[in-house]
């Protein structure tokens, strides 16, 4: 490799410096120039009405904020006290199933997004799911 820079790098490196052409941010979305942001909330601990409330809050806050992706992390629920109760439901008091289930049943909330993934919802493996977020108009 070589260091030095011939003529016409110099001379077009200087016409990009003079010129008012800008280049875009690695951090914009190609389709449709709006900024893509994300953030992640993290349910672990949270007994079932604070992580409602708390998510509540943060997907509102995401909204207003322009936030297009949030990631909720719920764990697995494979240390969830529920096992030991045969009273409880299996499914539903785990935040990782109860969480989105109250988003998708709360019209307030789901009127600022265009779709959880269900599919990281429902799969064993996986401890977490992501919202999309509408844009403010």
């Amino acid at each position: 490799m070589t260091n030095k820079l011939s003529n016409k790098d110099k001379k077009d490196w200087q016409n990009f410096l003079d010129s008012s052409e800008k280049l875009q941010s690695k951090d914009e979305d190609q389709l449709n120039n709006e900024v893509i942001s994300e953030k992640s909330i993290d349910l672990h601990g949270y007994t079932l009405e604070e992580a409602n409330k708390q998510i509540t809050e943060f997907i509102e806050n995401c909204y207003v904020n322009k936030v297009k992706k949030i990631n909720v992390i719920t764990g697995k629920g494979m240390r969830s006290k529920n096992l030991e109760d045969p009273y409880q439901s299996k499914d539903l008091s785990i935040l990782k199933y109860s969480v989105p289930e109250y988003i998708k049943n709360n019209s307030e909330l789901m009127n600022k997004i265009i779709r959880i993934d269900f599919e990281s919802v429902n799969s064993p493996s996986k401890g977490n799911f992501d919202i999309f977020l509408k844009t403010i108009k």
